[in-house]
């Protein structure tokens, strides 16, 4: 029986859900019921974004290409028409015995080795007006043969758009590549990070789809860095939903109920917003649940543009965004996809080292459709 809508009602401490099918019928939920709801509101969302790719499909640079997570991923993105083309960095024959051995098809994906690469001299050179010959062209040469440099400058260069790193790196190192090489957005001056969380509670953001931010770089935002993490957010959330942000600087006050230092970084990141994008739809200092619940931001923040409807949640330091979106995942059973890095020229988006090559795949997908 197919779902097209479902709600709720409270019932002591729990909540029964109720659906309504194709005919319009409203029955009671069980359990399952609304493990396919979120599962097809997952698979809404990759499939959409796996169609936009496939459609206008993208040059990526996955710099684990040794980890046979990646070159995993590389047999079905290509394989599905998912990039336009692909490099895996590494030594080639050891890409090349993996793929033999798991009996994958990556022939069409381009291995490039960069200490043997024939473009590391002239790469080095551009790495070292990167850096603003602070080091020396024999540090350049050497530091330009690691992946995570060598795949920022293939970006740089435009031989591909988009990098994903992080299986088998830092994400510290990938940031520092990032940042180096590709460089910065013009007027934005901080490298941030994302989240896409899609929820079983379509009620939340956009049909349960929300985006977190930041989660895992800044660790004390000052204003003009919330401003710029914000912006970036929003721009992410409208290139993946199609749908437009509602930002919700949060705090722990909403608008003067609390007075602290803390608050009023918020208030002064609400204040540059405005004059920086006046045409964004956002409210702060807020609260989360006035944030996104309605009836509770009419009693918090009564004339709230966000009204209870945020899409996109700007968290005011990296311990709270951090531990929200593993609280989401975790507790909340929401997905998260991410992180994906803000703020610069190209898209670059990191890997956790316990990722799946089923989530490399997806990232690829997420990544691309910033491009």
């Amino acid at each position: 029986m197919y779902l097209t809508t479902f709600s709720f009602k409270k019932c002591g401490f729990s909540r029964i859900f109720y659906g309504k099918d194709e005919n319009r019928t409203r029955r009671r939920l069980t359990f399952i019921d609304l493990k396919l709801i979120f599962y097809y509101n997952i698979m809404d969302l990759i499939e959409h974004l796996k169609r936009k790719t496939a459609s206008a499909p993208k040059r990526i640079v996955l710099a684990d290409g040794e980890d046979i997570r990646a070159i995993r991923a590389a047999d079905l993105l290509l394989r599905e028409g998912l990039t336009s083309g692909l490099f895996l960095l590494g030594d080639p024959s050891v890409i090349t015995r993996s793929a033999l051995e798991l009996g994958l098809s990556i022939d069409r994906a381009n291995l490039v080795d960069p200490a043997r690469s024939p473009d590391r001299h002239a790469y080095a050179d551009i790495y070292l007006e990167c850096h603003h010959h602070r080091i020396s062209r024999e540090q350049a040469f050497e530091e330009i043969a690691e992946v995570l440099n060598f795949g920022a400058m293939l970006v740089r260069q435009s031989a591909a758009d988009c990098l994903i790193g992080g299986a088998d790196h830092p994400t510290a190192d990938l940031i520092k590549s990032a940042w180096w090489i590709i460089g910065m957005k013009p007027q934005v001056k901080t490298v941030s990070s994302s989240f896409l969380m899609i929820l079983e509670d379509r009620n939340f953001g956009a049909d349960g789809v929300l985006v977190f931010a930041d989660c895992a770089v800044v660790p004390q935002p000052n204003p003009h860095q919330l401003a710029d993490i914000a912006m970036a957010a929003a721009e992410n959330f409208r290139s993946l939903t199609g749908a437009e942000p509602i930002v919700g600087l949060l705090s722990f006050s909403t608008k003067g109920s609390a007075e602290h230092p803390d608050v009023l970084k918020v208030r002064q990141a609400a204040e540059e917003l405005k004059n920086r994008n006046p045409g964004l739809v956002f409210d702060g200092e807020i609260q989360f649940d006035a944030a996104v619940v309605g009836s509770i931001c009419g009693k918090k923040a009564p004339g709230s543009p966000v009204a209870g409807k945020a899409n996109v949640l700007i968290f005011p330091d990296l311990d709270a965004g951090n531990i929200c979106y593993k609280i989401a995942e975790r507790f909340g059973r929401a997905r998260a996809l991410g992180p994906l890095m803000q703020g610069l020229n190209k898209p670059v988006s990191d890997l956790s080292r316990g990722c799946s090559w089923q989530d490399i795949c997806e990232v690829a997908v997420v990544t691309q459709n910033l491009a």
